[in-house]
């Protein structure tokens, strides 16, 4: 083969080098889920944990039209029980601090809700 020195080897450089980022990723983890601060002698949340980590704000989006379009202030949840539709006076009673709940899911998922546009931010267990 005619110059194979210089292409076998500048071959095998470009396909180590396309698949470069293929190998990286199978090495790293895409993403890595933060160690929350649960609140203290809270003993259930409106829902399951796992349901709340994949549809808290489909929830919440669900809770404000059923408020302000539909004037509805109460929830049932799966297990039957019964709760007041309010972040300020359900969700934030539990999860007071913001920058070791909320904030700390939120940017390593590298989301910026819109929350706080119209709700008053929870500064903490003050």
């Amino acid at each position: 083969m005619y110059n194979g020195k210089y292409v076998i080897p500048g071959l095998i450089i470009f396909v180590a080098l396309f698949t470069c980022p293929f190998w990286l990723n199978l090495l790293t983890p895409a993403y890595a889920k933060p160690e929350l601060a649960y609140p203290a002698g809270q003993k259930e949340c409106v829902e399951s944990v796992e349901f709340m980590r994949a549809e808290h704000m489909q929830v919440l989006n669900v809770w404000r039209d059923k408020v302000v379009r539909e004037g509805k202030r109460e929830y049932t949840a799966a297990n039957g029980k019964k709760w007041n539709v309010s972040l300020q006076n359900t969700c934030m009673d539990c999860h007071s601090n913001k920058a070791e709940f909320c904030d700390k899911c939120h940017d390593s998922a590298n989301v910026t809700p819109y929350c706080w546009d119209c709700h008053l931010e929870p500064k903490g267990n003050e």
